[in-house]
C-alpha cells in the first residue's frame, strides 16, 4: 500500500511495500491476517462472490493455510482440503454440516472415543439417532443402516486401539446403495499409506496433530474430499460457527509434512519388527502386518504399508500390574496422543465405550507409538515392560 502522507503518525501505522524481485525462498512465508484489504468498495461489497476459495477474512484462511490445505489435497490425490483446530474438529464439522434432527447416523463402534463423547452429547440434544455397529461384520452394518433416513456412515480404519481393518469398498457399496454418505478417519496411515477416497470414502478426516505435524507441539486437523459442493458446505458451516486456524500451526505443519515420508517409513518398519518380536514373546499383539492379525489380508490389498502405532491386547493383568510395567521405561513417554518424534505409550480399557462389538472389563491395552529414538533403547525399554507384564 502506497502512501503520500508525510505525517509520522500515518507514517508509523502503513509501510511502504518492499521489493520482492529477485527474492525467493524454499520456505513458505507465514501470512497473518485478520482483516483482508479489498482494491476498492466495489470489491468489498461482493466480497462473498470469492467464497469458497477466495480470500475475504483471516478466518477463513490465508495463503499459508490454503498452502497447507492444497499440499494435504495433494498428498490424497483429493480435490480439496479444508484445515479445522484439531482431528476432532475435523469429524465434528463434518457431523454438524450433514446432520439435523431426526437424521440417522452409524458410527463405528471402535471409534475414537471422544467421537463418541460428541455423539452422546451434542448430536442427542440436537435430536440425531445415534447408533453404533461392528464394521468388522458387513451384516451388522446392514442390519441397522435405513435408507433415505441414514445420512452418514462414519468408520475408522484402523480402529482407534484395538486396530481392526474395515472394508472399506465393501461397506462403500452398501451406502450408496442406501443413499448415504461414509467419511473415515484416517490418521493412523495418512494419505501416504492410504488413500480412502479411491476406495468410496465420501470424506476423510486426519489428526494433522500427529504425522503431519511430527513434533508433539500442534493441534490441527483437516477434511479431505473431492466433492465440490460438500467443500463449499463445510465452508460455510466453520465460517457460521467462527472457526478459524492459526497460520503459525499451519506453517509448523508445512515443516513437520517436508518429513513425515522419512519418518513414517522409519517408525513403521520398527513398529513391524517390534510386533513380531512381542509376539514371538508371547504377547496378544494387534499390528496389520501380521499374518495372524485378523485384518491382515484387507491391510494387504488396501493399505501401502505400515505407520509406528500398535497395541498389546492384555487379558487378566490388573490396573497395578501394568502400571508397575509403564513406570520401568526409561525412552518411551507416557501420554496421549502419538505420530511424532518421540516414542509414546498409554494404557488403554475400552469395555465402557463397546456398544456393538464384544468387549470384555478383564481386557486392557497397552497403545504403543514409534518414533525416533534409538532402536536399542527402545527395545531394552520394551523388555523392562514385558519382564514385569509377563513376570
Amino acid at each position: 500500500m502506497n502512501t503520500s502522507s508525510n505525517n509520522n503518525d500515518t507514517l508509523c501505522v502503513v509501510p511502504p511495500a518492499a521489493s520482492l524481485e529477485g527474492f525467493a525462498s524454499l520456505t513458505v512465508p507465514v501470512y497473518r491476517a485478520s482483516t483482508i484489504v479489498f482494491p476498492n468498495a466495489a470489491a468489498y461489497r461482493s466480497r462473498a462472490a470469492r467464497s469458497p476459495d477466495g480470500y475475504t477474512y483471516g478466518l477463513a484462511g490465508t495463503p499459508t493455510t490454503r498452502t497447507l490445505e492444497s499440499q494435504l489435497a495433494e498428498i490424497h490425490s483429493a480435490a480439496r482440503s479444508i484445515i479445522v483446530p484439531s482431528g476432532q474438529a475435523a469429524i465434528t464439522t463434518v457431523m454438524l454440516a450433514l446432520l439435523k434432527r431426526g437424521d440417522h447416523v452409524l458410527i463405528t463402534d471402535n471409534v475414537y472415543p471422544p467421537v463418541k463423547l460428541f455423539a452422546r452429547t451434542i448430536l442427542h440434544s440436537f435430536g440425531v439417532d445415534v447408533e453404533y455397529f461392528d464394521p468388522t461384520r458387513l451384516a451388522d452394518l446392514e442390519a441397522k443402516i435405513r435408507p433415505g433416513a441414514t445420512k452418514l456412515v462414519w468408520v475408522e480404519s484402523p480402529g482407534s486401539t484395538t486396530m481392526e481393518i474395515c472394508d472399506i469398498p465393501a461397506i462403500a457399496a452398501r451406502c450408496r446403495k442406501s443413499g448415504a454418505l461414509l467419511g473415515c478417519d484416517n490418521t493412523w496411515a495418512t494419505g501416504l499409506l492410504c488413500k480412502p477416497l479411491s476406495l468410496g470414502i465420501d470424506i476423510v478426516a486426519e489428526a494433522i496433530t500427529k504425522y503431519a505435524g511430527g513434533h508433539s507441539d500442534i493441534l490441527l486437523g483437516a477434511i479431505i474430499l473431492d466433492d465440490l459442493d460438500l467443500y463449499a458446505r463445510f465452508r460455510a458451516a466453520l465460517g457460521a460457527l467462527g472457526v478459524g486456524t492459526s497460520p503459525d500451526d499451519c506453517s509448523h505443519a508445512l515443516r513437520g509434512i517436508q518429513t513425515m515420508a522419512l519418518r513414517i517409513r522409519h517408525s513403521g518398519a520398527l513398529s513391524e519388527q517390534f510386533a513380531e518380536r512381542l509376539e514371538a514373546s508371547g504377547f496378544k499383539v494387534l499390528h496389520p502386518c501380521l499374518p495372524s492379525f485378523s485384518g491382515h489380508a484387507l491391510w494387504r490389498r488396501d493399505f501401502a504399508g505400515c505407520s509406528g502405532v500398535f497395541s498389546l491386547l492384555l487379558e487378566g493383568v490388573d490396573t497395578g500390574k501394568v502400571d508397575c510395567a509403564l513406570d520401568q521405561l526409561r525412552t518411551f513417554a507416557i501420554g496421549a496422543s502419538w505420530g511424532g518424534t518421540r516414542s509414546i505409550v498409554a494404557p488403554m480399557v475400552v469395555a465402557g465405550e463397546r456398544h456393538a462389538m464384544p468387549a470384555s472389563e478383564d481386557v486392557s491395552y497397552i497403545r504403543i507409538s514409534i518414533g525416533l529414538e534409538s532402536a536399542e533403547d527402545l527395545w531394552r525399554d520394551i523388555e523392562r515392560m514385558s519382564d514385569v507384564l509377563l513376570g
